[in-house]
């Protein structure tokens, strides 16, 4: 029996998250033809890929995009999470996006059949496009190290697979990662009367609120949302703020205060024995520069421009360093300190093996420069630090894709030249820009 005819379309956009959506929304406003392939529901890792009570980090004014508020939530707000995929999904119904969903694309490579276009092989049966845009981002797989043995005897989950409290079984639960995910289960285990040991590595802790503004505000207006490049040696530095209990400040000195056992970056593990760095003082310490950098800048600004914002000399206060961080635990027997849970807030690797062309370098990491790929008419969205530091943030992912939506019309112009000034049907011309005198 034969295969099925390919479907044919311009443009195809694997994963239908909010880049996938942003993509979609900046290509249907150039008129540039294309389909968008998420292999479950549209923002799926917001509902079944995350803990109960997350909500956004970022208030409901900043986190979202710009054809869209959330009319229902205060702008001060942070949105539940299912009410951030809700929000995706009216954003895709709003602009008419071509998204079709519960459809998983297997492979991409070139059409061998075809020059010029890539062949997609999909659940839903092949797709040929010239250009393919990779929005499924950076976090794919949970990243989980190979310190403590599946056969340990002691239950383990990545936060992408940690629900709620009732989920763990009786007893107390190390978590490791000191980011937003790490610390807000954390919290969220010890409000709930679990003992708690918290591993904490390198972070960067901003304020959520300094001087009536929120943190978002403060990273726009002193212009470090626009940092391209991460400080030497923070490439993979997380960054401890919530918005849970309505937005606070992260400071593990609270934390501790609340009853959780602050411990360095976790190590080694060797019969039931976890083993620490000695670097919780040092992390503790570098966050807090962090933080305190972040309050300099702001009183810097608020000088140089005059405005009007109240003084706020307590953010500066911080109090003395708990026990568990001057008298810092370094060996810790699971099983006699009644810990029955570990859950790795440790990150996400990526996964691009459906893409089969030359994009990816030996360790399958996108070879791009702003997204745009190695590989002719491939490119990628959503990943961090792709062209500067917001975005993998939702706002952040907007501009990055009508950046590479700016790039396929360029090409589709220059594909369109016949040679004698006119673009070949179907095609767009070259956009002109018209020079007048002063």
């Amino acid at each position: 029996m034969s295969s099925p005819a390919p479907e044919t379309t311009e443009v195809l956009v694997v994963g239908g998250g909010q880049a996938g959506v942003a993509m979609s929304e900046h290509l249907t406003a150039r008129g540039i033809p294309h389909v968008v392939l998420e292999r479950h529901r549209i923002a799926e890792r917001w509902r079944s890929e995350r803990w109960d009570s997350l909500v956004a980090n970022g208030p409901a004014w900043h986190d979202r995009f710009p054809g869209l508020e959330f009319d229902d939530l205060d702008p001060d707000e942070f949105a539940p999470k299912e009410r951030v995929a809700a929000y995706f999904e009216a954003y895709a119904e709003k602009f008419g996006l071509p998204i079709r969903t519960g459809v998983e694309v297997t492979s991409v490579r070139r059409d061998p059949q075809r020059p010029g276009f890539f062949r997609a092989e999909t659940s839903a049966g092949p797709v040929e496009a010239r250009y393919v845009v990779a929005a499924t981002g950076a976090f794919q797989l949970p990243s989980i190290p190979p310190i403590v043995p599946p056969d340990a005897g002691i239950e383990q989950l990545h936060s992408s697979q940690y629900r709620n409290p009732e989920q763990l079984p009786e007893g107390g639960v190390l978590v490791v990662g000191a980011g937003s995910s790490g610390v807000q289960i954390a919290d969220e285990l010890r409000q709930s009367g679990r003992e708690v040991f918290l591993a904490v590595g390198p972070h960067d802790r901003p304020p959520q609120r300094y001087r009536g503004r929120s943190f978002v505000w403060w990273l726009g207006t002193l212009g470090l949302w626009e940092k391209t490049t991460p400080a030497a040696g923070a490439e993979h530095v997380t960054i401890a703020v919530s918005g849970a209990h309505g937005g606070h400040t992260i400071d593990f000195r609270n934390l501790a205060a609340d009853g959780i056992t602050l411990v360095g970056r976790a190590n080694a593990y060797d019969d039931g024995v976890m083993r620490f760095g000695d670097d919780l003082a040092a992390n503790i310490r570098r966050g807090d520069e962090n933080y305190l950098s972040v309050l300099d800048h702001a009183d810097a600004y608020v000088a140089r421009t005059g405005i009007d914002l109240p003084e706020e000399p307590e953010a500066r206060e911080l109090g003395p360093e708990p026990a568990c961080v001057t008298d810092p635990i370094l060996e810790l027997n699971l099983a006699e300190a009644g810990i029955t849970s570990i859950i790795w807030a440790t990150g996400f690797r990526s996964d691009y093996s459906w893409l089969q062309v030359d994009a990816l370098d030996e360790q399958g990491r996108p070879k791009q420069v702003r997204g745009v790929s190695a590989e002719p008419g491939v490119y990628f969205l959503g990943l961090p630090w792709q062209s500067h530091r917001g975005s993998t943030f939702i706002w952040g992912v907007w501009h990055d894709a009508k950046f590479i939506a700016d790039k396929i019309e360029i090409q589709r112009s220059y594909l369109a030249y016949e040679g004698d000034g006119t673009p070949k049907a179907g095609l767009p011309a070259r956009p002109t820009a018209r020079l007048t005198a002063a």
